[in-house]
């Protein structure tokens, strides 16, 4: 609880560890898991291995943070209640990121992997009790900026740093600099940030809430299956089209590449409106703009976060470069993202009190879908510089998108239940890595297998397609200014 006056730096102080967590997230993601997934499998199954990977790991965060969010609620040290799940966390990532360094095999990789997603998600868990907290209510608004700055900023520093470091072969000091900048964030929260220790532990029940989190699950396990059904179904009829005007083998890749497309938009809508009715009930239905929100933000984030993670393998593919140089080049597109999300982000409050929430997402989705042609484009056209173009295309696009939308989610969000409402949105955070990288990972790979590149071409023009569908989804959100 807030005690003394509030100045200008405890906003920083209470934001600074979003900044070593997402240094160690973009890391992870975008720079350390491709890097080495490629080093341990062949190159027909890359994508898929990655794919799998990423989505094991969301299931354990899915499951760990709220988790440990609601054990922070209800802790009692004299520490206070954040800091000892902050702390905790921080010195068992240091363990697990060795040994994802340390890591010789894919199946190595793969448990470090998924026991740094635990650890650092009683971190991450935690942290999100800061803000309301300590933060006046009166000084919420900007202590959330501050917050989206430190989430930001690590795009930039991780690529103009430890991606280059792992471009020039060196990971050890890769990782080094990751952990240090983990580690360095942490001591400072340590020392800066006051907390009350809570007196009395709540008497309020865990298991409401965790059922709620595996009903988010379970809906997400719901829109895979659906969306493979579909998938399925509208692939093998596509295939049957085909066949007869081109051939068996167009046939099979056509059927494959619209089956992967709605796959993808299947699993976001089916799972989306499933984990909705298991969380919210019969509310779902009457909030249905609220609802449709969260299809929102699923699709332009499965397509964003995809493409991030399988930059590497397009770079590698479309320009011919090394693994080292594939992913320098694509960090230093991350960079540029970062560069113009950051540059977007500040202004746009101003632009949708103006021009409204639901036009300006919209105006994100299709800006966001131009970079990824445009990306897309690089196949016919290698030229770096359209890469680096895209990439700031798609970092102006995404400034816009996570700031109006958000805002736009709790405009939708009925004010006497924001904190549950706004819950649901963990199925776009979670749910997003699984569809883009889970099928099209797969998806990748048996296009590749057919005609090396034509799954890159797939999968890109399919993250694509759901931005545009994302822009198409708001048709259900009936309010917002």
């Amino acid at each position: 609880m807030h005690t003394k006056p509030w100045r200008w730096y405890d906003h920083i102080s209470i934001n600074l560890f979003w900044l070593g967590l997402n240094i160690r997230n973009t890391a992870v993601g975008s720079v350390f898991l491709p890097y080495l997934v490629d080093m341990f499998v062949s190159g027909e199954v890359k994508n898929t291995a990655l794919g799998a990977m990423r989505t094991a790991g969301l299931i354990i965060a899915m499951l760990a943070q709220p988790a440990m969010g609601l054990l922070s609620d209800r802790n009692t040290s004299r520490f206070g209640r954040r800091r000892p799940f902050i702390f905790i966390g921080v010195l068992l990532d240091l363990i697990f990121l060795a040994a994802v360094g340390l890591a010789g095999s894919y199946w190595a990789l793969l448990a470090a992997i998924l026991l740094l997603q635990f650890s650092s998600n009683i971190s991450h868990g935690a942290l999100q009790g800061f803000i309301p907290d300590l933060a006046p209510e009166d000084q919420r608004g900007r202590a959330s900026g501050v917050k989206a700055i430190m989430e930001l900023l690590p795009l930039i520093l991780v690529g103009f740093t430890v991606g280059q470091l792992v471009g020039a072969g060196q990971l050890g000091w890769a990782i080094v600099a990751t952990c240090a900048g983990l580690f360095v964030t942490m001591v400072l929260t340590m020392i800066l940030v006051r907390e009350t220790p809570l007196a009395d532990r709540p008497t309020t029940p865990l298991g409401p809430p965790l059922l709620r989190v595996l009903g988010m699950l379970a809906g997400i396990g719901m829109g895979a299956a659906a969306g493979l059904i579909a998938g399925g179904l509208l692939g093998g009829l596509t295939g049957l089209i085909v066949w007869p005007l081109a051939g068996a083998g167009p046939a099979r890749a056509w059927g494959a590449g619209v089956g992967g497309l709605v796959a993808m938009a299947a699993a976001v809508v089916v799972g989306v409106w499933a984990g909705a009715l298991a969380t919210l009930g019969p509310a779902a239905r009457r909030q249905s703009s609220f609802t449709w929100w969260v299809v929102n933000r699923l699709l332009f984030l499965a397509a964003v976060t995809s493409i991030q993670g399988s930059a590497p393998y397009f770079l590698m593919h479309a320009f011919s470069l090394t693994r080292e140089a594939a992913v320098a080049t694509a960090s230093l597109m991350t960079a540029a993202a970062g560069v113009f999300t950051i540059v977007t982000a500040l202004p746009a409050g101003w632009l949708a009190d103006r021009f409204g929430h639901r036009l300006l997402v919209s105006v994100s989705g299709v800006i966001a879908a131009l970079g990824t042609f445009i990306m897309v484009s690089t196949m016919w056209f290698p030229n770096q510089a359209l890469v680096y173009l895209a990439g700031g295309v798609i970092g102006l696009a995404s400034g816009l998108f996570m700031t109006i939308n958000w805002a736009l989610g709790t405009e939708l969000a009925p004010a006497a239940e924001a904190g549950r409402y706004l819950g649901v949105s963990n199925l776009a955070g979670a749910g997003a890595g699984m569809v883009g990288a889970g099928i099209g990972g797969v998806l990748a790979d048996y296009l590749n297998a057919y005609q090396p590149g034509l799954g890159y071409f797939a999968i890109f023009s399919c993250y694509g397609i759901l931005l545009l569908l994302s822009v198409v989804s708001l048709a259900g959100v009936k309010r917002g200014r």
